[in-house]
């Protein structure tokens, strides 16, 4: 798919400071509308995080009540380190502190914000310690029930620590004198920011729908001197109320000299602009009618944008020269998010935030789908980690399940020599995924196929087994927003697969397309157990 790009050319004086058949659900629009909640309200109610609900009529809960459920809820009721083989936990050292923003520093300390708490915490893990900083103002801290959103950390070429803070402010830790100075952003309700080689920042807020540049020589403390708006064209969500046009990230790519962000109305639209510093000018992509909700967005190391849909279980790369986006799919939601055997439509996996690695690997997390995941670009390779914690509280979990709910990772960093970390925002935890450990086995099938409407084309997975591996066969595609297969049918010829170590197996999925438009589309197909699933992308081709 392309999208259509626009040129627009900015007047230079007034920057001159500057050098087939898809569907949604009701409860996807409640996880969305929830956590678009989060992100513009400091204070959200437990109850409608739960569920997207009023409260019912009658006699309303105690304040003891509330609080109580507030910390079940938000305040990580399992409290023990959960790991596998490819994730470690660690708990926070101080109860409720509700984790989200992360970065990882050239030390090799994890820096996260709390945003109930108002911390800046670090751990290290090389003597296993926490370090705590209490941020000067925060005012959720007195407040039983109420947080206050930090969705952006990261560490400047100096050392220091900056962190967003939706109360319209930046905040900058000196790690070397202990300090903490407070910007004033013209960003309502800051999201996102960047550097750029010069250690000046990009910065996006949910509701300004602007670009802003802070340039460091001019940003004086306790104020918003220094910053400088560039106004993004929205002639695209012309008709579109205006409520529902947030801002999702931005991102630089340094040695291009060029900025990212993008744009979204859920449900109606999303696009991604691209802001070439020297020459002043914006160029606008409008993604494909189904990215409705790109949030995260990171540049590889050939310059070619790589995004998430915060509304689906879609990831995406744009290239910059021609506009073609080419849509990838984790895979399906696990049943064991629900609590049962089996997965349910409305189900998606919301891939979040993402990030580029030294090594060229695209990783992401997926915040329905309770997974960190990492996208090899030269094998076309999804590798899917579990984390080991489940919150009940944060799924419809029948009675008696015996695993259900989300740890709710709802940010991930990539440090300088590779270090994966995350955040449980419900589950008072950090989480670090062990990127020295080998998944058991290896997945390699054909690049590409072609198939007409009617007829079946046999595609052959070969599965390699490094260690012993016991697991099932898995298959998931761009057909429908939340990798299933739609209307469209594929069989594996064994579903269960048992493997020694040492040996191969090759399995057959027959995949007959049913009634969706002519056109090329993704279908990732692997296998997993109940700790990782590896996928390869197959691009189909259906005449």
């Amino acid at each position: 798919m392309h999208a259509n790009r626009q040129e627009i050319y900015w007047d230079k004086h007034v920057f001159s400071a500057l050098s087939g058949g898809r569907s949604s659900s009701s409860n996807r629009k409640i996880i969305i509308y929830a956590i678009i909640g989060i992100v513009a309200v400091a204070g959200v109610s437990a109850t409608f995080l739960a569920g997207g609900t009023e409260p019912a009529p009658g006699p309303q809960p105690s304040q003891q009540d509330s609080i109580a459920r507030f910390k079940a809820q938000f305040c990580g009721p399992d409290s023990k380190a959960n790991s596998n083989t490819y994730i470690a936990e660690a708990v926070l050292p101080s109860e409720c502190q509700m984790p989200l923003s992360v970065s990882v520093d050239g030390d090799g300390r994890v820096w996260y914000v709390s945003t109930k708490q108002g911390i800046l915490g670090s751990y290290s893990i090389a003597d296993n310690k926490f370090a705590q900083y209490q941020i000067p103002q925060w005012p959720a801290r007195d407040k039983p029930t109420d947080f206050n959103m930090s969705w952006a950390t990261k560490t400047d070429s100096q050392g220091n620590v900056w962190f967003t803070d939706n109360n319209e402010l930046l905040w900058r830790f000196n790690t070397a004198a202990s300090t903490f100075d407070m910007f004033r952003t013209p960003a309502t309700d800051p999201i996102s920011f960047d550097f750029d080689s010069d250690g000046n920042i990009y910065l996006v807020g949910v509701r300004s729908k602007s670009l802003f540049f802070g340039d460091l020589s001019q940003m004086k403390p306790g104020t918003a001197e220094g910053f400088t708006e560039i106004r993004l064209p929205l002639d695209g969500f012309a008709g579109i109320d205006n409520f529902r046009v947030s801002s999702g990230s931005v991102t630089v790519d340094r040695e291009r000299n060029v900025v990212w962000t993008s744009v979204l109305a859920f449900q109606q639209k999303g696009a991604i602009y691209r802001y070439d510093v020297e020459r002043n000018q914006t160029s606008v992509y409008d993604l494909p009618q189904e990215l409705t909700s790109p949030v995260g967005l990171t540049v590889d190391r050939d310059g070619n944008l790589w995004g998430t849909d915060h509304g689906t279980s879609i990831f995406f790369t744009l290239n910059p020269s021609d506009g073609k986006v080419t849509e990838y799919t984790t895979s399906v939601a696990s049943p064991r998010i629900y609590g049962g055997t089996t997965t349910p439509a409305s189900a998606y996996t919301l891939p979040y935030w993402i990030a580029t690695a030294p090594d060229g690997r695209i990783w992401f997390n997926q915040h329905e789908g309770n997974k960190i995941s990492v996208f090899d670009r030269d094998t076309r390779t999804l590798t899917e980690y579990w984390v080991p914690s489940q919150n009940e509280l944060w799924a419809n979990c029948p009675d008696n399940a015996n695993t259900c709910g989300l740890a709710n990772a709802l940010q991930m960093s990539v440090g300088p020599q590779g270090q994966v970390w995350f955040t449980e925002w419900s589950e008072n935890k950090i989480g670090r995924v062990n990127t020295d450990a080998q998944a058991p086995f290896t997945v390699s099938a054909p690049d590409d196929v072609n198939v007409r409407r009617g007829d079946s084309m046999e595609i052959k997975v070969d599965i390699n087994a490094q260690g012993a591996f016991s697991g099932r066969m898995v298959a998931s595609g761009t057909f429908t927003y939340n990798g299933d297969l739609g209307n469209s049918t594929g069989i594996f010829s064994e579903q269960d697969v048992s493997i020694p170590a040492g040996d191969s197996k090759q399995v057959s999925f027959v995949f007959t397309p049913g009634n969706i438009a002519a056109g090329q589309y993704t279908l990732m197909l692997g296998a997993e157990n109940d700790e990782v699933s590896v996928l390869k992308a197959v691009t189909v081709n259906v005449v």
